[in-house]
């Protein structure tokens, strides 16, 4: 019989933190005991548990992940939410390097007479996005955008790389090891793809449209300046659920 107590134990001695929600997460995913053990050799092998179960939370959804795709994570919500405040009834929204499409399929919920379009370079993000329902597209940031949308988009919002290079030794070392490096490395600052992505952006958004992009919290300023520098008025800094800056949010012209 599947024991969470003792999941939880094997986790936590494993130096899991969260490990009372990660065997919550294991131990619905497991079809037996045998199956259960598996998972949790996986986990404690470095592997990220939504990668094993298949799997993640997002807003209250259950967002598809295949082996291999950036996990989303909890601090993107706050993201997701600003860009569906920005979002109009039968508007178009853009999801820059998409994943697995949690933030689009996000606003493609919350707004379902809208078109969301996400974009990745990685193509096996692109076919998890697409079965998590999202109209996705392989390639380079806004470069696979059907051009019927060119000017008329509502909404750019990106979850891009931004680890500096040289900090990423000082990810935990599932991070480094498993997930996908394309969406990690972010450059000698970080920002070498948000500058691509703040300089490309205001040729898609229709007069008025909203940018929304997280990076680090040390970026924000600097991301704040890059606003300026290509004209977009800005709304706010974008904070999480525990108050800590994860973004920033603008529009172009009205």
């Amino acid at each position: 019989m599947i024991d969470r107590a003792s999941t939880v134990e094997v986790l936590r001695a494993g130096g899991l933190v969260a490990a009372e929600e990660e065997a919550d997460d294991l131990i619905a995913a497991a079809r037996s005991d045998a199956d259960l053990a598996a998972m949790v050799a996986r986990r404690l092998a470095g592997e990220p548990t939504a990668w094993i179960t298949g799997r993640a939370a997002f807003w209250g959804m259950e967002v598809g992940v295949d082996a291999g795709v950036y996990v989303p994570r909890w601090k993107s919500e706050a993201l997701a939410a600003h860009a569906l405040a920005h979002l109009p009834a039968r508007g178009t929204a853009v999801d820059l390097c998409t994943g697995s499409g949690a933030i689009a399929a996000f606003l493609a919920h919350r707004r379902p007479d809208s078109r969301v379009i996400g974009t990745d370079v990685d193509e096996a993000a692109v076919r998890c996005a697409e079965r998590n329902g999202v109209e996705a597209y392989a390639g380079d940031l806004l470069d696979p955008l059907p051009s019927a949308v060119r000017g008329s988009v509502d909404v750019v919002v990106a979850v891009p790389p931004y680890v500096p290079d040289g900090m990423l030794r000082f990810l935990p070392p599932d991070v480094t090891a498993r997930e996908p490096p394309h969406a990690l490395r972010g450059g000698d600052d970080g920002l070498a793809v948000v500058r691509r992505i703040v300089a490309s952006s205001a040729g898609w958004l229709r007069a008025g449209g909203s940018l929304g992009v997280e990076v680090g919290v040390d970026q924000i300023r600097p991301l704040e300046r890059l606003f300026v520098q290509h004209d977009f008025r800005l709304h706010t800094v974008i904070e999480d659920g525990d108050g800590d800056p994860v973004g920033v949010c603008g529009s172009t012209p009205a």
